[in-house]
C-alpha cells in the first residue's frame, strides 16, 4: 500500500503520520477510499472482521474524504492523529462516530453536517421571504452555529487550522444560502430583478478568498462557489435589460460562468474544479451536440487538469451518444437471481429506464414511489430501475430487502463505473425513456416534472 501524499518536511523518513481506522457494519465491499483530491487517493482493505487500520504517511493537515459503496463523508486529519470510526452502511452518516486521538473534532464535524442537511430543507421553503427577512433569518441560524463552535472551542483544545475550516464552513454556508436566493425569491419569469436586492445584501463578498486550497476539500466551499459564479453570470445575462425568462442551460450563460471562474480564480485546483462543475452540469442537460462542443472547448482552453479532461471529454462523448435517436447502451446487468444479462435483452416495449444511487435515501424512495404510480397509470410502458452504486450482489440485494422494494425489474449494473461513464450520469441518478427497439426518445426525463405524463404518452402514441 503506498503512502497517500508527499507533502510535509520532516526528519523522519516518514514525515508528519498519522493513523486512520475503523468498523464497517454491514460493508457493501471490502474496502474504503481516502482521498485528498480526486487524484491522490489509496485505497484501504478491510479484514475479515471489517476492520482497517492505515498508517498515513508525510501527512498534510487539512480535510479528507473517505467512501464506501458510493456513500461518503469527509474527516479532518492533523499530524498525530489516531482516529478510528464506526458505521453501520444501513444508515451512514447518523451511525457514524468517532473514537481516539482526533475523535473530537471529527465528532463535532458529522454532527454539524447532520445539522446542515436538516437545515437545507428548512432553507428551501424560506425563499419566498422577502430579502430582509430572509437575511434576518440565515443570520440568526449563523449566529447559533458561531455560538456552539464557540463553547466547543472553549473546551477542546484545537488547531488554529481546525478554527478556520470550522468557521469557514459556517460562513460559505451561510454566504451559498444568499447567492441561491434570487434564483428562488425571483423564479424564471422575475429573476432580472436580481438586481433590485437590497444594498449591502451581499456585501460579504468582499472578504471571498477564491484560493484557500484548505477549503477545497469542503463542500459547502465548492457549493458557494459553484452559485456564487452562477450569481454573477446574471450580470451579463440581463444586460440589455430584458425581462424574458431565466434559462440556466442557455449556452451564452454558461460560457459566462466558465469566463469569469476563469478570469477570477488563480488556485488551479479550486479553479479546475469548479469549471468541471459547470461544464458537467451543463453538458449533463444538454440535448444539442454543437453546443456541448462548444462549452466543451471553452473548459478544454481553460482547465489544466489531465484527469479533469479526460473525464469532461468521455462525459461530453456519452451524452451526445444518448441524444434522441441513438440507441440506449447495451451494457451489462444482474437481476436479482444473480443472472447477467444485456440491458437490450430486458428492453421489449416502451421503457422508462431509471438509474439510482443508495446515497440519496429520500430521492430514491420517493423516485420508486412515483414509478409505481406511472405504472399503474401506463400499464403499456415498461419500468425498470438499475443502481448504480459499487454493491457487491448480496449488498445490493440487501438494500432492497431494507426498503421493501418489489424485486422483479430491478438490476445493478455489472461494471458500475463504465456504465456511469456510459450513461453520462453526472449526479445521483439518470432516467432514460426509450422506444420498444430501444431508440431513446428522452434522455435527461424528471419523473417528479408535470412533463412527464406527456413524454410517455408521446412515445406509446408512436408505437
Amino acid at each position: 500500500m503506498t503512502a497517500l501524499f508527499l507533502g510535509c518536511n520532516s526528519n523522519s523518513e516518514d514525515g508528519d503520520t498519522a493513523y486512520f481506522g475503523g468498523e464497517i457494519i454491514n460493508p457493501n465491499n471490502n474496502y474504503i477510499t481516502l482521498y485528498a483530491s480526486e487524484t491522490k487517493r489509496d485505497t484501504i482493505y478491510l479484514d475479515r472482521n471489517n476492520r482497517f487500520l492505515h498508517k498515513i504517511k508525510n501527512l498534510q493537515a487539512g480535510v479528507y474524504k473517505f467512501t464506501h459503496g458510493g456513500e461518503y463523508q469527509t474527516i479532518f486529519i492533523e499530524p498525530n492523529d489516531s482516529i478510528l470510526f464506526r458505521l453501520n452502511t444501513n444508515d451512514f452518516d447518523e451511525s457514524l462516530v468517532y473514537t481516539g486521538e482526533g475523535a473530537k473534532k471529527n465528532n463535532y464535524i458529522i454532527k454539524a453536517f447532520l445539522n446542515d442537511e436538516i437545515e437545507n430543507k428548512k432553507i428551501i421553503n424560506q425563499h419566498d421571504l422577502e430579502p430582509e427577512e430572509f437575511e434576518h433569518f440565515i443570520n440568526e441560524l449563523k449566529s447559533q452555529k458561531l455560538e456552539t463552535l464557540k463553547r466547543f472551542i472553549a473546551f477542546q483544545e484545537t488547531s488554529a487550522l481546525f478554527k478556520k475550516i470550522a468557521k469557514s464552513s459556517i460562513d460559505y454556508n451561510y454566504y451559498a444560502y444568499k447567492e441561491m436566493y434570487p434564483f428562488g425569491y425571483y423564479g424564471s419569469n422575475r429573476l432580472t430583478h436580481f438586481k433590485d436586492l437590497p444594498e449591502g445584501f451581499y456585501d460579504y463578498r468582499t472578504t471571498i478568498d477564491y484560493n484557500d486550497i484548505n477549503l477545497s476539500g469542503l463542500s459547502v466551499y465548492s457549493n458557494f462557489i459553484y452559485w456564487h459564479f452562477s450569481n454573477l453570470a446574471l450580470h451579463q445575462y440581463y444586460k440589455d435589460g430584458t425581462h424574458h425568462a431565466f434559462n440556466r442551460h442557455c449556452l451564452d450563460y454558461n460560457l459566462e460562468k466558465l469566463s469569469l471562474i476563469d478570469s477570477t480564480i488563480s488556485n488551479e485546483v479550486i479553479k479546475n474544479f469548479a469549471l468541471t462543475q459547470v461544464t458537467k452540469d451543463f453538458i449533463f442537460n444538454s440535448t444539442d451536440a454543437e453546443e456541448s462542443n462548444q462549452i466543451l472547448a471553452s473548459f478544454l482552453d481553460k482547465n489544466t487538469d489531465e484527469n479533469g479532461r479526460e473525464y469532461i471529454n468521455a462525459l461530453a462523448e456519452s451524452s451526445i451518444n444518448l441524444h434522441p435517436g441513438n440507441i440506449i447502451p447495451n451494457t451489462k446487468i444482474v437481476d436479482f437471481n444473480n443472472n447477467v444479462l444485456d440491458l437490450s435483452s430486458v428492453i421489449t416495449k416502451p421503457t422508462v429506464v431509471y438509474c439510482w444511487s443508495s446515497n440519496f435515501k429520500a430521492h430514491y424512495r420517493n423516485s420508486h414511489y412515483m414509478m409505481r404510480n406511472l405504472k399503474s397509470k401506463y400499464p403499456d410502458m415498461e419500468f425498470i430501475a438499475i443502481n448504480i452504486n459499487d454493491f457487491d450482489f448480496n449488498s445490493w440485494k440487501k438494500t432492497l430487502s431494507i426498503l421493501k422494494f418489489p424485486t422483479e425489474n430491478e438490476y445493478i449494473f455489472k461494471f458500475p463505473k463504465e456504465a456511469i461513464e456510459q450513461f453520462a450520469i453526472a449526479r445521483s441518478h439518470k432516467v432514460i425513456i426509450v422506444d420498444k427497439n430501444g431508440f431513446i426518445m428522452k434522455a435527461n426525463a424528471n419523473l417528479f416534472s408535470n412533463k412527464i405524463d406527456n413524454e410517455i404518452q408521446s412515445v406509446l402514441a408512436l408505437n
